[in-house]
């Protein structure tokens, strides 16, 4: 699943034969669903879980029976590999001594906050040849897997991604918040560089900005618009995309896809249309089988870190040019 066939193959790390012990660094508002779906993933095994908010993790552990560790340092001897869902602010410090003690490390996105920090990371990986894969987890999202078959040669890409304001990771703007979803999925699509990039947002219920807009040209030609919000009324995840004879149109948070294509019929030109309902898999379930898969194989992860430092990157870039408008 999600495997690439041009993998880089590390060093075996003795994991063959047995579940791969997995402990999850901060088990608030997503990091909870992290060690629910390791607790009952095949091939995997919650090793524990540690958070500064000891009530949190003892009724986290006490829920999935498993340690929980009261010191960072408590968990090395007893996991293989280690999710880290904590704020981003705090990416690089924890993974970064997760990977000295040589553990495989998923880190939730952004993988940094800084591309220095992500630059770090990366290389740290490289140097002790360790798992580093980031939580971009709409790449699992079965809906897709149906746009990446079938946009080919994308012109234009028009995305929406809104949501209610939650208090959850207000320590980043919602670029690096809910954006940067979107952006990793145009540059998994695209794989040339954005030569031009606009944007504007504005801060509403918070001092960060909570409403963005980008406009991103590509050195391939194509053309992507992409909203993001979080003091929205409704809950939108809608990425489309144009190509030629072809219209994509997915649902994200229905797990659905829309494919229109223009096709020679018997009277002429003619749409043909499709839709698929994705399978009913939880994309957080397909990511730490991912993880799981290669950690256990010594592969290249479906999101590596330089993944994550892309779509950061170009997260930066559009900040930059926001402020540039104030």
């Amino acid at each position: 699943m999600h495997r690439r066939s041009n993998a880089t193959v590390l060093p075996d790390q003795g994991t063959k034969g047995r579940p791969i012990r997995i402990a999850v660094v901060g088990v608030g508002s997503l990091g909870q669903h992290h060690a629910r779906v390791c607790a009952d993933l095949p091939g995997a095994a919650l090793a524990g879980v540690f958070d500064t908010d000891r009530d949190r993790a003892d009724a986290v552990a006490v829920q999935h029976g498993c340690p929980a560790f009261q010191h960072l340092r408590d968990l090395l001897p007893e996991a293989d590999a280690v999710t880290v869902a904590v704020p981003t602010v705090d990416h690089h410090r924890l993974a970064r001594v997760l990977l000295e003690a040589g553990k495989d490390v998923l880190v939730e996105k952004p993988i940094c906050s800084t591309l220095a920090e992500a630059e770090d990371l990366i290389r740290l990986a490289r140097e002790r040849s360790l798992i580093l894969q980031v939580g971009h987890i709409e790449r699992f999202n079965p809906a897709t897997e149906v746009l990446r078959a079938n946009a080919v040669r994308p012109r234009f890409i028009e995305v929406h991604r809104l949501g209610a304001f939650s208090p959850r990771s207000l320590d980043v703007d919602v670029v690096l918040d809910l954006m940067i979803h979107d952006l990793d999925i145009v540059l998994s699509l695209d794989g040339s560089e954005a030569v031009q990039v606009d944007a504007v947002g504005v801060p509403v219920l918070t001092p960060r900005v909570d409403i963005a807009n980008a406009r991103l040209r590509f050195a391939s030609g194509l053309i992507a618009n992409l909203t993001a919000s979080r003091v929205s009324a409704e809950r939108v995840r809608k990425f489309r995309v144009f190509s030629p004879r072809t219209y994509i149109s997915v649902d994200f948070a229905a797990r659905e896809a829309q494919v229109h294509r223009l096709a020679d019929g018997p009277d002429g030109p003619e749409i043909q249309s499709e839709r698929t309902a994705a399978p009913d898999e939880e994309p957080l379930r397909r990511q730490l089988a991912a993880f799981v898969t290669a950690v256990r194989d010594r592969s290249e992860p479906v999101v590596s870190g330089a993944d994550g430092l892309r779509a950061l990157a170009l997260a930066h870039e559009i900040l930059a040019r926001m402020a540039d408008h104030k």
